[in-house]
């Protein structure tokens, strides 16, 4: 998983880049083509192309959310309704209460965690607030969902910024992504260049994790920014995590292991973690039912 910001700051000075704070402007392009998860420019155009006939989606921060040391965004399911409470999405190991240990599950803890709303030029325009933590977990996947204390319509009359719908559909080799990261404010473009069968950390492992192709070279403080699919616009996938180092196997150096047990280190390369498994375990109200059919996601 992406160290906390703290920590990617401290390596950025030792290795003479220097790093603006949070709530410094976005960093200029050419900067932003060589970090991945940092990514970012402040808006994206909306493009298309002769060999396509479908339109490309403008991908931009509304929507998206800054945690102390995280990324995150508002997400909505395809059966939510505007009434409902809204979510906001991170990785697991951004939980405030520290790691969720390897087989623990968390659900409906209380929180008061705050985020900071932004638009789409990545301003802030409200703190919101968590009620509780609905789920988290970092076993077989790396999320945290918060269950805040309004709904999407308050959200939207107030601030004009709907939630970013997750896909309920597994996402596409190939895929075009944005990776954006309201921590940083930036924004990553890569593709999706395949899957993995399991990817292990420490004493982690994941399923089925996405594997980006080396344009998104994501930071610490990227960890659960949404992975957006150009095309639909729709959240496919939550960033979380990279090979720093070369290591095998270790903390900030995940490995991803076949079908066979053959292991394979990839340094540089980075990862998230697939969303399309959650709608299912929403119902209605936005109320988290693990026994509801074709839930998946691992159970206390």
């Amino acid at each position: 998983m992406r160290k906390p910001y703290a920590a990617a700051l401290l390596a950025l000075v030792i290795a003479g880049a220097g790093a603006a704070p949070a709530v410094a402007a976005p960093q200029p392009a050419a900067a932003a083509a060589g970090t991945a998860t940092a990514s970012g420019t402040a808006t994206a155009a909306k493009t298309t192309t002769a060999a396509k006939t479908a339109t490309i989606q403008a991908v931009d921060f509304a929507g998206t959310v800054s945690l102390s040391n995280c990324s995150g965004s508002v997400i909505r399911f395809p059966n939510s309704a505007d009434t409902d409470p809204a979510l906001v999405l991170t990785n697991g190991h951004c939980l405030e209460t520290g790691f969720p240990e390897p087989g623990e599950v968390i659900v409906d803890q209380p929180s008061s965690r705050s985020f900071g709303l932004l638009n789409s030029s990545g301003t802030r325009v409200a703190t919101l607030r968590a009620a509780k933590v609905a789920y988290s977990t970092m076993t077989d996947t790396d999320v945290t969902i918060y269950q805040l204390t309004r709904t999407y319509a308050q959200i939207k009359s107030s601030y004009g910024i709907s939630a970013l719908t997750v896909a309920d559909t597994h996402p596409v080799a190939g895929t075009a992504i944005k990776v954006v990261s309201g921590y940083w404010k930036r924004i990553y473009s890569c593709n999706i260049d395949g899957f993995v069968y399991r990817l292990k950390e420490g004493d982690w492992t994941w399923k089925d994790s996405a594997r980006y192709t080396s344009a998104c070279n994501t930071i610490g403080g990227t960890s659960g920014s949404p992975v957006i699919d150009n095309t639909t616009g729709k959240v496919v996938a939550v960033n979380n995590t990279g090979n720093e180092d070369g290591e095998r196997c270790t903390e900030n150096n995940p490995c991803e292991v076949d079908t066979s047990g053959n292991v394979t280190v990839r340094q540089g390369i980075n990862y998230a973690e697939e969303t399309y498994q959650i709608p299912a375990c929403f119902g209605t109200g936005n109320r988290l039912n693990l026994s509801a059919s074709g839930c998946v996601l691992p159970k206390p």
